[in-house]
């Protein structure tokens, strides 16, 4: 596949995930109206009215295609639907999308959808769902979220006429019902998974709406626990810069220091000081340029909107492609380029401008033809920066990589005659972004894993992941050792150290992942592979074998049992919480007290199970429509807590109250004991 076609998925793929990104304001609107289709039936017609330029897709789209324009219901009633949710009055403009590969109808302008529905119960109609379709034009996508939609009986035409029925009508079976939370009709979502002994109903003493009941002024007047999130940020901008000397090392940054530092060096050749000032302009402006990327993303989505995107099924499945044919390309299959007129443009403008404003120029340029080798580093940096749960997480990731990326042309200004003793470009660069290639693929199996635990589709448990990772550790060290050559490889007349330590390196890792295959914890790469539930075979299994899944069971044991709840939210994408699991929750001392003291509660906020019955909150003054089961953990938390990041631990004894400090990401097991040892003493 040419590197330009490659080119032109990668940014639509990266676009679609990314979102219409002009603070809110969308290409794409909705209006809906109820039209008499005669014979007792109505036209639910949805309008779609698409800005010039923009295009929405047909209703009907082959598979492996984009996201088709479709309507769901939440609930019908005194109605049901009749045929099937079409275009009307309008063809689909149909054309081959190179993209996809594909014959695929496209509408633009304003497009009449409509579903008919046939009136059984004028009385008591009552009709809600909502329209999905994603806005595309040239260079982006928005993503395809839904637009609701609400009908009630006095909406139906006034000139409806429909027929007495003579006997009790069927109404058609919905997916969903509505109700409203916290109330006594919040069901359970799914069985326990686990094995537990056998629940009862929840005591008369204890309110159901007391155990939704907030209780953020008990945890605060508790006090917090140990506070990590400072700690939190600095390890995301300790892992910026880790990964921005990284790529320095890297092909498309390398070349161009001494390029850069001479120019600066030729621009002011009778002043070494003029010298330095360019070349710290320039630092600079690559630090301004990555900040307010991150600035700018967690602006436009919102910390919690981040962490939702970067543990939703749609965004690991892209992001695990990406980094496949990023991968690829680091092996030598092709090459990535960005389009050769947006560096054209940048480089011109550096040249047409003077002073600061031509040296930020320089540095987005640098930033664009770099691309092919940071778009992997940086987006890896950004989504683990997302799912931190803190607001300042990507802009610090940023900042760490954009000083590691800088530093070496602000140092060489300062100390030209470094530029003599700098290893010159050669064979080594392309063995770096070789390495770098095996290390992209086997982290891209990392997004994979957490759509398949989101969905259980089972398709990547813990032993396949975990062969896969000794398979590619393996045949890098045989790369390192000469024994491999990829088609852009110098030849190896003989193995440096360096080369050989990276090569014992590779072979030791692999041999360290082994016997992980008969479930040993590997504690080191324990929030990379998936957790132990997954594997089959295990010698051991240190995981905790009694816990809930659903909080109103837990609490209903709880009661009547008399012991105190640990509520754990976590997440299947949730890196540091596959940390708590292999390191402090599977250490002896944790799990026997636990199993013995304990209700366990495990709640995943990134579940994508559907719940049998939409749930209808009142939230920050809107309305929210809680679909599956991690949206009703992810309201759970931040409604009764006050928080949304994960993991998140709080002791309640069974009416839901806090027995203590809450407790966050922290791999000390003493420091663990003591939290449940203090909610006990509270509890006793």
């Amino acid at each position: 596949m040419k590197s330009k076609t490659v080119l032109s998925i990668l940014l639509f793929l990266f676009m679609t995930v990314s979102g219409f990104a002009q603070f809110g304001q969308s290409p794409l609107s909705w209006r809906f109206a109820l039209e008499d289709a005669g014979n007792g039936e109505v036209n639910i017609v949805a309008t779609a009215i698409v800005e010039t330029g923009w295009y929405i897709y047909d209703v009907n789209i082959p598979d492996g295609g984009p996201t088709p324009t479709m309507m769901e219901f939440d609930d019908i009633t005194g109605a049901v639907a009749v045929g099937i949710f079409r275009a009307d009055g309008k063809q689909a403009r149909m054309g081959f999308d190179e993209v996809f590969e594909m014959n695929i109808g496209k509408f633009d302008g304003t497009t009449r959808f409509v579903q008919r529905l046939r009136v059984t119960d004028r009385a008591t109609f009552s009709v809600t769902g909502s329209v999905r379709a994603q806005a595309c034009n040239e260079t982006t996508c928005t993503p395809p979220l839904p637009t609701d939609f609400e009908f009630s009986a006095s909406d139906l035409p006034a000139t409806l006429t429909t027929a007495t029925p003579v006997a009790p009508v069927v109404q058609q079976p919905t997916e969903t019902a509505t109700v409203t939370l916290p109330a006594e009709d919040i069901a359970a979502e799914q069985p326990e998974e686990t094995t537990v002994v056998t629940l009862v109903a929840i005591s008369s003493t204890v309110d159901r709406d007391q155990l939704w009941a907030p209780v953020i002024e008990e945890i605060n007047a508790l006090g917090t626990g140990k506070d990590l999130s400072d700690a939190s940020v600095w390890n995301i901008f300790i892992t910026g810069l880790i990964f921005g000397f990284l790529a320095l090392l890297t092909p498309c940054v390398w070349p161009m220091i001494p390029i850069t530092v001479s120019f600066f060096l030729r621009r002011n050749n009778k002043s070494r000081k003029k010298a330095f000032q360019d070349a710290l302009v320039f630092g600079v402006s690559i630090i301004v340029i990555y900040v307010l990327l991150g600035v700018l993303i967690t602006a436009i989505f919102g910390a919690s909107a981040l962490n939702t995107i970067a543990t939703s099924v749609v965004f690991n499945l892209i992001f695990f492609a990406l980094l496949i044919v990023f991968g690829i390309s680091f092996l030598g299959a092709f090459e990535l380029t960005l389009p050769a007129s947006w560096t054209t443009k940048m480089d011109n403008k550096a040249d047409t401008t003077t002073g600061m404003v031509s040296l930020f120029f320089m540095a987005f340029a640098l930033a664009l033809a770099s691309f092919a080798c940071t778009g992997p580093i940086i987006g890896w940096l950004l989504v683990d920066a997302a799912t931190s749960g803190n607001y300042l997480g990507p802009a610090f990731g940023m900042l760490g990589f954009a000083i590691a990326l800088s530093l070496p042309f602000v140092l060489l200004a300062i100390f030209p005659s470094w530029l003599k003793s700098m290893p010159k470009s050669g064979g080594w660069m392309n063995s770096v972004k070789v390495v770098l290639g095996f290390i992209v693929i086997a982290l891209s199996l990392k997004f994979l894993s957490v759509a398949d635990l989101s969905n259980g589709w089972g398709i990547l448990d813990r032993e396949v992941f975990i062969v896969l990772w000794i398979a590619l550790a393996v045949i890098l060290g045989f790369y390192l050792l000469g024994k491999i050559k990829f088609v852009h490889d110098s030849d190896l007349p003989y193995v440096s150290i360096p080369r050989l330590f990276l090569a014992i390196f590779s072979f030791a890792f692999a041999i360290y992942m082994l016997p992980g295959l008969w479930g040993a914890p590997l504690k080191a790469i324990s929030s990379f592979v998936p957790p132990m539930y997954t594997q089959d075979f295990k010698l051991v299994d240190t995981s905790i074998s009694k816990k809930f899944d659903n909080f109103e069971e837990g609490m209903a044991y709880a009661a009547q049992t008399g012991k105190p709840v640990l509520l754990e939210f976590g997440g299947f994408g949730c890196v540091n919480c596959h940390k708590m699991d292999a390191t402090v929750l599977a250490d002896d001392r944790v799990r026997t007290l636990i199993e013995e003291e304990f209700v366990f509660i495990v709640l995943m906020t990134d579940d994508r199970t559907r719940l049998p019955e939409i749930i209808t909150i009142e939230e920050s003054g809107r309305t929210t429509r809680l679909r599956t089961v991690g949206d009703k953990w992810s309201y759970l938390q931040r409604h009764k807590f006050g928080v949304q990041s994960q993991p998140y631990y709080v002791v309640l004894d069974y009416t839901g109250r806090p027995l203590a400090p809450s407790h966050a990401f922290d791999e000390s097991v003493e420091n663990f004991v003591e939290f449940l040892r203090i909610g006990l003493r509270n509890h006793k």
